[in-house]
């Protein structure tokens, strides 16, 4: 067992409400910066200074979506059904969705229940409804794919909120779950959970970082519904990497720049569209790509994420980049200094152990 997997992190240290209930703006978060086994403690604000000219900062421009809606499972006539939440979760090529059922907990959230049966029907808001076909993946219990009967952009657009989890204190509008680098889709794509490494940026900071020399390559991820309780690894997911993003990235790299990732979802894109040689190339389609330390990464040498669970999937990612000894470290210290976890919460900068380094507390 690893000494992340022993950690436990206290339910006081979930981050309930945006940054911005809790003080000045988006961006007033903490900053826990890891170079090796180094750790520093820093503001969201400080992030250019610890950048410099020639690095490239990868984002994701994927919108989140208002994926959960409210429906009745089963029952018809003066049968009324039991109620679920409906978390859409990722649209397939064949224009089923996969979905994932969750029952209401009496307080604003959702609680975890049992996928299926194959057969059942859900009746959705505005006459729309799906009937389960089977799991996603095979004996899975969570992810069902689900016929849909009716417009599923235009269900979520009118009848949707976003996805919240219990340890969240209220309901909040969807904007609270854009990023800046967020581009609306014609075709109504997204992500059913906030790329949320990218929320602490404002339009301000993103000026800044230009203004210092510090480039923005976008990519995009379509996120699907992660389960926390389950800790599995991500689910294979649509993805874009533009041939201009590759392009700077390669340039970035040959002239010596970082390519720093905002988010495990821009790793998992743009390491999706570069070969063996550590070159990127244009690439679209579906990633089922799990990043490992034993695969390791080919073209990213740095990333900024929030605080995962201890058991999470992603912090194989982050063990591929900082080593679990780092890696160890710095979640110790997130720990021992009150850091805030999940969505809404404080914000971790892993970099290469580089030059030498004096830690700012």
């Amino acid at each position: 067992m690893s000494v992340l997997e022993t950690l436990q992190v206290p339910e006081g240290l979930s981050a309930r409400v945006p940054a911005e209930e809790r003080g000045a703006g988006r961006d007033d978060v903490r900053l826990l910066v890891s170079r090796g086994t180094a750790v520093s403690h820093h503001a969201f604000r400080e992030l250019p200074k610890l950048l410099r000219a020639g690095d490239v900062l990868v984002v994701n421009t994927s919108a989140t979506l208002p994926a959960a809606v409210t429906g009745r499972l089963g029952g018809d006539g003066a049968c009324r059904g039991h109620t679920v939440v409906v978390h859409f979760s990722t649209r397939g090529d064949d224009g089923r969705w996969a979905v994932e059922l969750r029952d209401p907990d009496g307080r604003g959230s959702t609680r975890p229940r049992p996928g299926g049966p194959a057969g059942a029907a859900v009746r959705l808001p505005g006459g729309s409804s799906l009937v389960l076909e089977g799991p996603v993946v095979p004996g899975g219990a969570r992810l069902w794919w689900a016929g849909v009967q009716g417009d599923v952009p235009a269900l979520l657009a009118r009848y949707g909120r976003p996805i919240r989890y219990a340890y969240t204190d209220r309901d909040q509008p969807l904007a609270a779950y854009q990023t800046v680098f967020a581009l609306p889709r014609a075709d109504g794509a997204g992500s059913a959970e906030m790329p949320s490494a990218g929320r602490p940026f404002t339009a301000g900071m993103v000026a800044e970082l230009v203004s210092r020399g510090v480039g923005f390559a976008p990519v995009t991820l379509h996120t699907g519904v992660a389960s926390a309780e389950a800790h599995e690894p991500p689910y294979p997911e649509r993805f874009e990497v533009p041939g201009s993003t590759a392009r700077l990235v390669n340039a970035a790299r040959a002239g010596g720049g970082r390519i720093v990732a905002v988010g495990t979802t821009a790793v998992r894109a743009l390491e999706s569209a570069a070969g063996s040689d550590g070159v990127v190339r244009a690439a679209s389609g579906w990633t089922d790509l799990v990043v490992t330390p034993g695969r390791g990464v080919r073209v990213v040498d740095g990333l900024l994420t929030g605080l995962h669970e201890p058991r999470a999937s992603h912090l194989l990612m982050l063990e591929a980049l900082a080593g679990p000894q780092a890696l160890a470290r710095a979640y110790t210290e997130a720990l021992g200094r009150l850091y805030l976890w999940h969505e809404f919460g404080d914000v971790h900068l892993i970099l290469p152990n580089e030059e030498p380094y004096i830690p700012h507390c």
